[in-house]
């Protein structure tokens, strides 16, 4: 009996489950749909960078909503504390002096008579002042000199690196000891400038790596290839990708900037009357913590919340700006 001729259409619609037929449909399905999960036919969605995969981290993460909203009340009270306290910081009666909570006089009067809520607004200002100017003086005289060390080398690098091992070994409380005691001014600007001095070295050590590693990639050795300037590709390349740990460490020490100047306060050299810094209600304060706990407790407790709300910003921007951690 002879065999049936071979009909490509009937071979092709009987194909059923396994047939080419499926495996065409299957395979169209497949190419319309998005990597992304978004609708058919729209194509594929656009890559993010690291800033917005980090952003988009960032508003997911308690932590930094949490102290972003502190540090964000902080710094409306630092710019117009008088929309929650309407007294005078300076201005003291000295029949009131130790007295507890009163109306009007939440947190009590310290030993010269003064509103304790009223300075510790007040010095609010004093603190984040100095935390903000002394992390930008710092970040960025360590980023400079530690980018161009790690990218040019040589001569400068090894001198750098030197130099950051002198910093490294000098006491940061004693430093402030010996710099500020010579120090008559009143202003905040000696003591930002003194953590300016020996903040700086941690930064250009962080930097430095950061470009280091950054400068080995292939875009960067492919710019070099094509003739790009020294200058291009620090600013276009090597920056951009090298920064992000600068971000970190200058977040993380932007509180232990403000707690140091209330320690350098605390003993007299920082800060000095008639400025309202939380460093100095602390020193007029602890001969008196016995009969008068309250003058020590409320600046102690917002300079803890402030140190607290941004060291807590720097680990979820830690967090959001390490890709091992994805």
């Amino acid at each position: 009996m002879p065999e049936p001729l071979y009909e490509p259409d009937t071979a092709i619609s009987a194909g059923g489950a396994g047939g080419a037929t499926d495996f065409a449909v299957d395979e169209g399905e497949t190419l319309e749909k998005r990597p992304d999960g978004g609708p058919q036919g729209a194509g594929p969605g656009k890559p993010r960078s690291l800033w917005s995969d980090a952003w988009r981290d960032l508003r997911r993460n308690p932590v930094f909503i949490v102290s972003g909203l502190v540090i964000a009340f902080l710094v409306v009270i630092s710019l117009w504390p008088s929309l929650i306290a309407s007294g005078n910081p300076l201005q003291c009666d000295l029949a009131r002096a130790q007295e507890g909570s009163q109306p009007g006089h939440p947190f009590g009067f310290d030993g010269q008579g003064c509103d304790v809520y009223t300075r510790t607004v007040y010095g609010a200002r004093t603190s984040v002042t100095v935390g903000v100017c002394a992390t930008l003086g710092v970040a960025l005289l360590g980023s400079v000199l530690g980018g161009l060390a790690g990218f040019f080398g040589g001569g400068w690098d090894a001198l750098l690196s030197r130099i950051t091992d002198v910093f490294f070994g000098i006491p940061v409380v004693l430093g402030g000891l010996v710099f500020l005691s010579v120090v008559t001014s009143t202003t905040v600007w000696p003591v930002i400038g003194f953590i300016v001095l020996l903040g700086w070295p941690q930064i250009a050590r962080i930097a430095r790596g950061s470009v280091i590693t950054a400068k080995q990639n292939d875009y960067v050795q492919a710019a070099r290839a094509l003739g790009a300037s020294n200058a291009r590709m620090l600013l276009r390349h090597v920056t951009p990708n090298a920064v992000a740990p600068v971000i970190v460490v200058a977040t993380i020490a932007l509180g232990t900037y403000i707690s140091l100047e209330a320690t350098l306060s605390y003993l007299g050299v920082g800060l000095k009357p008639p400025t309202v810094s939380w460093g100095i209600d602390l020193s007029a304060a602890s001969p008196y913590v016995r009969n008068a706990p309250h003058m020590l407790l409320w600046p102690a407790g917002a300079l803890a919340v402030t140190v607290l709300a941004f060291i807590m910003l720097g680990d979820a921007v830690r967090d959001a700006l390490d890709p091992k951690l994805r």
